[in-house]
């Protein structure tokens, strides 16, 4: 229907080094062999080696999609297409959207301030609610044939049937498939956003400062609003300027596993989690859900 099992995974890949061994462990580890990868574009524009190796692959190995979010795909577009792989476009604002389409995606993703992680500031990004109807409209007119996926703040199957009610074909769902059995992240930060409701996170560049990560401007990141990110988030300036003491901290919160200082990467959504099921489980209650309120 909407949410499926089969296997696709999306990650956000680094360098070249890492790309090789993450993408071959996801591969191994896929019953199905499909699985995809995801870019950040303006990283791409700096270093696409990592891309390059992948779709130089054999044909088995290849992706079968491939995500770019944060930049123009157009110099990306034309050879991922070439390899077979979907091409998959993450848009924030209604701006870039001609854009992603003329540069051939097959789906487009339209992302809500409300996700987790990085995604448009608080000033230029736009909420799911009417980001989604208003992408639906212009592909609509523009190119029906294109699928739309919402993304950002969507949890249980009450969130996917308004999707599809505002004119998605499906969802893209970060923060609560995050909080899973068989995901990466850790536990005692997945047991944090148990106890956290949509009221604590915030969106700020706090996180990528303290993790000497240089995104550009129209983008920051969602998480758990800790003590650290509480204590800086209205000195900005300050952080930017003389880090290396907030680093500190940081770095001994993550090595000591302490979520008041570590980041914790939730969106909105955070509020509707209450457990950590299987994805499969997960997957499967929300596709329940959302057919029962569709009917």
């Amino acid at each position: 229907m909407h949410l499926t099992t089969n296997g696709v995974l999306f990650q956000w890949c680094g360098g070249l080094a890492w790309t090789r061994r993450e993408y071959g462990l996801a591969l191994q580890a896929a019953e199905t062999g499909r699985i995809g990868c995801g870019f950040i574009t303006w990283k791409l524009d700096e270093d696409a080696s990592a891309l390059d190796w992948l779709l130089d692959l054999a044909p088995a190995q290849r992706p079968r999609a491939v995500l770019l979010s944060f930049g123009d795909p157009g110099p990306y577009a034309a050879r991922i297409r070439r390899s077979g792989a979907a091409l998959i476009c993450q848009v924030q604002r209604l701006e870039p959207l001609p854009q992603a389409v003329q540069a051939g995606a097959q789906v487009i993703v339209a992302q809500g301030a409300e996700a987790g992680g990085h995604g448009m500031n608080a000033l230029d990004g736009r909420a799911t609610m009417t980001l989604v109807p208003e992408f639906a409209d212009w592909l609509a007119a523009h190119a029906p044939e294109t699928l739309l996926l919402a993304a950002g703040g969507i949890g249980d199957g009450r969130g996917l049937a308004a999707a599809l009610m505002l004119g998605a074909d499906g969802a893209l769902l970060g923060s609560r498939l995050w909080a899973t059995a068989e995901s990466l992240a850790a536990q005692g930060a997945k047991e944090l956003a148990l106890q956290t409701d949509g009221d604590g996170t915030a969106r700020s560049p706090v996180f990528d400062i303290l993790r000497r990560k240089d995104w550009p401007a129209p983008y920051d990141f969602r998480a758990i609003r800790n003590a650290l990110h509480r204590h800086w988030e209205a000195q900005i300036d300050a952080l930017r300027a003389a880090p290396d003491a907030a680093r500190a901290v940081y770095e001994a919160g993550v090595q000591a596993g302490d979520y008041g200082a570590a980041h914790a990467t939730v969106g909105e959504v955070v509020g509707l989690v209450h457990d950590l099921p299987g994805a499969a489980g997960l997957i499967t209650r929300i596709d329940r859900q959302a057919r029962a309120l569709l009917r």
